[in-house]
């Protein structure tokens, strides 16, 4: 089971909100819109994402990795790897 599943929900939620966000701004380059109002929306759009993301994150943290570091040996190395090359990822971004 996934760790995110308790919050699935809401997940769900805030992934379309952020897809109507991003049609959103294709209509408004569409449309001609200003520059900065674009940009105005595509930051709330990575924010949502953002958002989405460090939740993700979380629950991988508090499930997952806690799983295998109660199991111990490779499997938590591993986990652990694979957490901070997610963290890595996030903050690159």
């Amino acid at each position: 089971m996934n760790g995110y599943v308790a919050n699935k929900d809401d997940l769900l939620k805030r992934l379309s909100r952020a897809e109507g966000q991003v049609r959103g701004i294709a209509r408004m380059i569409e449309d001609d819109k200003y520059c900065i109002d674009v940009l105005t929306q595509v930051s709330a759009a990575t924010k949502a994402l953002e958002t989405v993301a460090l939740s993700l994150l979380g629950d991988h943290l508090e499930h997952c990795v806690a799983e295998a570091a109660a199991v111990g040996g490779p499997v938590a190395a591993a986990k652990i790897a694979e957490a901070n090359a997610a963290i890595a990822r996030l903050v690159r971004s």
